[in-house]
């Protein structure tokens, strides 16, 4: 009975928050759409479907306005979540990234946030597509000084419905393939089991490959009381490679087993609208400092990744100048970053790691 008492009140603060939010919208001539958008799309969902998105637990909300014109905010970010038509029992999370200058000039940003529909994880053909709902010709058609959200939403969860369905469809034509396998071939099967085996390892390396031209450069670790910190770089031409190369460096046992595997930021420009997020994998705030950094050099096209190692002692805020320093590290070492003197004088170490 606490618990149910918990949700409810947690719920009732979500909508009383957002109802909040709207109406601060509202005093700015700049945001009345954005925020008549945001309340026809809480009727039409429901009051608990949408909330402001926090990058991490205890992080403020993303966009409350502090200013009377939409030009002095950063992106208004809102999370919703919604059912699958025709599933109603399966759910997607998606998140939506008002840029200041929308609807008058650019179009808004969806991104899935789901890592699973059902039991399917999702694949970068599906999280690409959906980053590309407002400038595909396959997505949503945009028009300036128009809301659009409504439609994008739309769009995507018929695309996730398709999804869902063919792999479902899939799974049950390979359940129906390997009894029948069983049922006539399993001698075979039982002699075979050695390619069998090495045909599943095939398959995993295909699905954890980066993607065709991606190069990661891997800068030298940085330790501090036996905390080690690698930053990683590497150029990249479209969002939807972001989660393939994530998948390639979590395959790396190594890596998957540090305290923070990919602690990351992105720039992508597609276009005339640029695409950018962060993670900040479970070390505050972290992945935010990283998309400031990227943002303060003017570097577009780029993912970078820090992966930390905890030593067992607490460094405090010094772990967040490693990471910064890590990934700057890596930046320099790609050749992101103009070779300048003030560069080299931080150290002749800090251009020094790998390629891969």
């Amino acid at each position: 009975m606490d618990t149910n008492v918990s949700t409810q009140s947690t719920d009732s603060d979500t909508a009383m928050e957002l109802r909040d939010f709207i109406a601060k919208l509202m005093q700015s001539s700049d945001l009345e759409s954005v925020a008549s958008e945001i309340d026809v799309l809480q009727s039409i969902y429901g009051d608990h479907a949408i909330h402001l998105y926090r990058s991490s637990p205890g992080s403020p909300r993303s966009g409350v306005p502090n200013h009377s014109s939409s030009s002095a905010l950063g992106a208004i970010r809102y999370e919703i979540s919604l059912n699958l038509p025709s599933h109603e029992d399966i759910s997607i999370r998606i998140l939506v990234s008002i840029p200041p200058t929308y609807p008058a000039s650019n179009p808004p940003q969806l991104q899935l946030l789901s890592r699973y529909i059902g039991a399917f994880g999702v694949d970068s053909s599906l999280f690409g597509s959906i980053l590309r709902t407002f400038i595909s010709v396959s997505g949503v058609e945009w028009t300036p000084e128009s809301v659009c959200v409504f439609d994008g939403l739309q769009n995507v969860l018929e695309r996730c419905e398709a999804w869902y369905e063919d792999k479902l469809n899939r799974e049950t034509a390979g359940e129906l393939l390997r009894e029948d396998a069983h049922t006539h071939n399993h001698v075979s099967i039982e002699a075979d089991e050695p390619f069998a085996s090495s045909t599943a390892d095939e398959k995993d390396r295909v699905d954890t490959a980066l993607p065709e031209g991606i190069k990661i450069v891997e800068a030298e670790p940085i330790v501090d009381r036996k905390s080690v910190f690698i930053g990683r770089a590497c150029r990249i031409s479209d969002p939807s490679q972001v989660p393939l190369i994530l998948n390639n460096l979590m395959s790396e046992r190594h890596v998957s087993r540090a305290a923070h595997p990919i602690i990351n930021a992105w720039r992508c420009q597609v276009g005339g609208v640029l695409h950018q997020d962060n993670d900040d994998d479970g070390e505050t705030a972290a992945g935010s400092r990283l998309a400031h950094l990227l943002s303060i050099l003017e570097i577009n096209n780029v993912l970078v990744v820090v992966t930390r190692w905890f030593g067992g002692i607490h460094l405090g805020p010094d772990r967040f100048k490693h990471i910064n320093h890590a990934a700057r590290n890596a930046l320099e070492l790609g050749g992101f970053l103009e070779q300048t003197d003030e560069s080299r004088s931080g150290g002749r170490n800090a251009g020094k790691g790998r390629k891969r």
